[in-house]
């Protein structure tokens, strides 16, 4: 375990640095957890939640899967979601997708990935859902628009889920959001919204 050593330095030279900034902080952290947002994003490492949004731990709480899929066969994601709207309460759920996405370049990729091929098919299925739209995007953009096609698929399967329709049927304030983020900019944009 020698070799990540500097993650404990750096974790004591962070928490120095925040109890400095504010010597409550840790204290107020562990006495609440009231986030108003649920963030479903992709588990790559360069799209870290509170970041690129600016919030601090605590206000956001976060499920992250390969290329942000929300499955209705997925206990995961779904106990996730049910805890989220029934305990935490939310306010907002956001699926955000990211260009330049591993799952959506391996579900273009027609060789063979193993286990994963089975997650894949879910994407897969989305442009067999938007064949009409495919035949006519350029190659060069291509996964782009399957990045953006599969959050907005995402926020269809989330509104379907039995969590969230009781949530929405019982006038629960509740909005679902489609983001992408861009890698190269740094930019989030909003795909889509379901109130």
């Amino acid at each position: 375990m020698a070799d990540l050593d500097y993650i404990f330095e750096q974790n004591e030279q962070w928490r120095e640095k925040v109890t400095v900034e504010d010597p409550t902080f840790f204290e107020t952290l562990a006495n609440q957890h009231t986030p108003e947002i649920l963030w479903i994003g992709c588990s790559d490492a360069r799209v870290p939640a509170n970041q690129i949004t600016g919030l601090l731990p605590g206000e956001i709480f976060v499920h992250r899967n390969i290329a942000n899929m929300v499955i209705h066969s997925d206990l995961n994601s779904l106990s996730v979601i049910q805890y989220a709207v029934e305990v935490l309460k939310v306010k907002h759920i956001i699926i955000t997708g990211h260009y330049e996405c591993g799952g959506i370049s391996a579900a273009l990729d027609p060789k063979d990935h193993g286990l994963i091929d089975n997650w894949l098919r879910h994407i897969r299925d989305v442009i067999r859902f938007n064949e009409e739209e495919f035949s006519t995007v350029p190659q060069d953009q291509y996964a782009n628009r399957l990045t953006e096609l599969n959050v907005i698929e995402q926020v269809r399967n989330l509104s379907e889920t039995t969590v969230v329709k009781h949530a929405l049927d019982s006038d629960r304030e509740l909005t679902l959001h489609g983001w992408v983020y861009s890698l190269k900019s740094g930019k989030l944009k909003e795909l889509c919204r379901v109130e």
